[in-house]
C-alpha cells in the first residue's frame, strides 16, 4: 500500500469492518473485462459467503476462473469544501482476494446460508434443506486481505 499511514494491519479492526458490512462488492473477470457486482454476504474464519441462483453471470465467471476480489466499504462520510481541492472523504474499507467455490454438499451449502444470515444478526435461521437444490452457495477462501482508512 503506498499510503502506509492508511493502512489497516489490525486484524481485529479489519474483522470489525467486514462484520458491520450488509453487502460487499465481487470483482470477477470476463474475458478481458472486469465485472464487478453488488452481493449479500456474510464472513467466517477468513472466508465470505453468497448465495445466488444456480445459474447466470457471476456463477459461470467463477467456473471460468476461480480468483476473485472482494471490496467492502464502511463510515463513508464526504465533506464538501468551498474549492473542489479542498474535498475529502472519510472512509474505512477492506479489500480482499481469494478463491471461489461453488459449494456441492448440502451440509457446506446449509452453513453456508447460515453464515449469511448471522450476519444480518439471525441467530437460528431455519433453513429448509429441501430448497437448497435451487440456490447457488459460494465461498471464497480469502488469500490476502488488506484495509484501510482516512479520517479515524
Amino acid at each position: 500500500m503506498r499510503r502506509k499511514e492508511k493502512e489497516i494491519t489490525d486484524t481485529a479492526e479489519i474483522e470489525q469492518i467486514i462484520k458491520q458490512a450488509r453487502v460487499c462488492r465481487l470483482g470477477l473477470v470476463d474475458g478481458s473485462e472486469p465485472y464487478v457486482v453488488p452481493v449479500c454476504f456474510g464472513y467466517e474464519k477468513n472466508a465470505f459467503y453468497f448465495h445466488c441462483a444456480p445459474e447466470g453471470r457471476k456463477i459461470e465467471l467463477i467456473k471460468k476462473n476461480s480468483q476473485v476480489c472482494v471490496e467492502i466499504d464502511a463510515d463513508v462520510e464526504i465533506s464538501g469544501a468551498e474549492k473542489p481541492c479542498g474535498w475529502s472523504t472519510k472512509y474505512r474499507s477492506v479489500i480482499g482476494v481469494g478463491r471461489a467455490h461453488i459449494l456441492e454438499d448440502e451440509e457446506d451449502k446449509i452453513h453456508g446460508l447460515a453464515v449469511i444470515m448471522w450476519q444480518f444478526g439471525e441467530k437460528k435461521p431455519n433453513i429448509e434443506f429441501e430448497k437448497t437444490d435451487r440456490t447457488a452457495v459460494v465461498r471464497i477462501d480469502i488469500e490476502n486481505i488488506t484495509g484501510k482508512k482516512s479520517g479515524y
